[in-house]
């Protein structure tokens, strides 16, 4: 029997393999074995994954242990958000005092030190006013 026939109007879509004569001199060639199917994970896969869709289970649900480390972390977040509410809620108005007093001497500290770093300008300013008039206009020159 031939497997591919030939069209009324004489012409082929397809040629004819050679190795449909029936000649028993030729050798016949085989399909090649894909080395990924071949393997025996890719095969304990396949299983798995058809024993998963005969159950029922689809691939959208996730994997045990995916979901209880998510459901842990949903839960420390709740945790933590409600440990900070109750921190808000319990200070006490001396703390909140306090915590005012600590910010406005933090900022005390900030206007200190960049006074100081101003008064260290105006030093160096001062020293630079009595150096020598040629180095004032060789630091211009550097400077141009």
């Amino acid at each position: 029997t031939e497997i591919q026939q030939e069209r009324p109007d004489g012409g082929n879509i397809l040629t004819h393999p050679d190795y449909i004569d029936g000649n028993p001199d030729l050798i016949k060639p085989k399909k090649l074995l894909n080395p990924v199917k071949a393997s025996k994970s890719h095969q304990e896969l396949h299983r798995e994954l058809l024993m998963n869709h005969k159950r029922g289970l689809g691939m959208e649900s996730k994997p045990e242990l995916q979901r209880v480390l998510e459901h842990r972390r949903r839960n420390q977040l709740i945790k933590q958000k409600k440990e900070e509410e109750e921190a808000k809620k319990l200070q006490s108005p001396f703390e909140k005092e306090l915590l005012k007093r600590h910010q406005r001497l933090d900022q005390v500290e900030l206007n200190n030190s960049d006074s100081s770093f101003l008064q260290l300008e105006k030093e160096q300013e001062k020293q630079e006013d009595h150096a020598p008039e040629f180095i004032k206009v060789k630091e211009n020159l550097r400077r141009t």
